[in-house]
C-alpha cells in the first residue's frame, strides 16, 4: 500500500508542476524596457518600470503575425483546460487514498487534506485554493458548474464506481485534444518550430 500511496502523491505531484510551470510560463511572455535611454545597451525586465510600456519588447516585431496578447490568451485558454484535469485528477487520487487507507488501516483520506507537504501553496498558485474555505476548490468538467459537495472519503466504492474512475482517470476529459493540436500548431507556425 505505500507503494501505491507513494505512486499516486508523486503523480499528483508531477501534475501540479507542470500545470504551475504552465502558469508562470504564461506569466512571463512580456519583456519590458529597464531603465532609460541614455545608455547604449538596451536593459529588459519582467516587470514594469513605466505605465505606459505594453511589454512588447518596445516595439521591436518578435513574431510575424500574432501579438504578445494573443498567445497570452492562447496561453490561458491550454492553462484553463489543463487546471480543470488537475482538479478532477487530485479528486480522484484522493478518492483511491481514500479507499487505500480504509482498506489497510481503517483511516481516511480527506479532500481538504494535502497529497503532499507544499501542495496548497503550489495550488494556490494555479488558482485552485479558495482563501474562504481553506482547501481546494471542488473539481468540475469543462463548461459544467461544480455541484461537488464537500468531499469525504468514508465509503468503499462498489465495482461500477471504480471503472468510471479509472475510466475518468485515463481519459483527459476536461482537455479538448484537437484545439490542443490547433494551438500547438499555430504557435509552432508562429515561431517556425515544430512542437508536435
Amino acid at each position: 500500500m505505500a507503494a501505491n500511496f507513494y505512486h499516486l502523491t508523486r503523480t499528483c505531484y508531477q501534475q501540479v508542476a507542470v500545470v504551475v510551470n504552465m502558469v508562470n510560463a504564461s506569466q512571463s511572455m512580456r519583456c519590458y524596457l529597464k531603465g532609460g535611454n541614455s545608455s547604449s545597451l538596451v536593459h529588459f525586465s519582467s516587470s514594469s518600470e513605466d505605465v505606459n510600456d505594453t511589454g512588447d519588447c518596445g516595439g521591436v516585431a518578435v513574431f510575424g503575425f500574432w501579438s504578445i496578447s494573443s498567445f497570452e490568451k492562447l496561453a490561458e485558454e491550454l492553462i484553463r483546460m489543463f487546471k480543470l484535469e488537475l482538479s478532477l485528477k487530485r479528486l480522484l487520487v484522493s478518492e483511491f487514498l481514500s479507499i487505500s487507507c480504509e482498506v489497510s488501516q481503517g483511516n481516511q483520506f480527506c479532500w481538504s487534506e494535502e497529497l503532499y507537504p507544499g501542495e496548497f501553496g503550489d495550488l494556490k498558485a494555479c488558482n485552485l485554493f479558495s482563501d474562504v474555505t481553506f482547501e481546494p476548490l471542488c473539481p468540475r468538467l469543462r463548461d459544467r458548474k461544480s455541484d461537488v459537495p464537500t468531499l469525504r472519503g468514508n465509503h468503499q466504492p462498489d465495482h461500477e464506481i471504480l471503472q468510471v474512475y479509472i475510466t475518468t482517470w485515463l481519459a483527459e476529459v476536461n482537455i479538448d485534444v484537437h484545439r490542443v493540436d490547433e494551438i500547438i500548431a499555430v504557435v509552432g507556425e508562429e515561431i517556425h518550430v515544430s512542437l508536435s
